[in-house]
């Protein structure tokens, strides 16, 4: 899983972060800041807001106009079935389930719907590990 993680980091650009909180202090808004800062696109996804970290906000998935790499989950586990679901329908290449978020249903629906997956992980520590902070 190891290079598996390191390969998805250098090859993705686009990130949809799904849960992402317009509130600094949050965990979600915390590693979308990282990942901004490390010259990823990020896509905030949050059914409430319409701009956070400088971006336009989509409500769903689905309303994404653009092609996304990794569709990053800030949910609760019983909650990303239909994420991965819509990660299938859009094309997207990796589901990364955030640290402490792990689902074998979504990771099941993502890896026939021919996506990798990642599960249980913080993307930020992964990238600072790897590829440098």
């Amino acid at each position: 899983m190891s290079d598996e993680i390191t390969e998805i980091l250098k090859t993705s650009r686009t990130i949809a972060v799904v849960g992402l909180s317009p509130k600094p202090d949050r965990a979600s808004h915390e590693v979308a800041a990282y990942l901004q800062k490390h010259g990823y696109r990020i896509i905030p996804v949050h059914p409430q807001a319409t701009e956070i970290l400088g971006e336009k906000v989509y409500a769903r998935l689905e309303d994404i106009p653009e092609a996304v790499d990794i569709v990053d989950v800030f949910r609760k586990p019983d909650d990303t079935p239909p994420v991965a679901e819509s990660a299938v329908r859009i094309g997207a290449k990796v589901l990364w389930l955030q640290l402490g978020i792990a689902n074998e249903v979504a990771a099941s629906i993502a890896l026939a719907g021919g996506l990798k997956v990642v599960q249980d992980r913080c993307i930020k520590i992964e990238h600072a590990e790897r590829m440098g902070a």
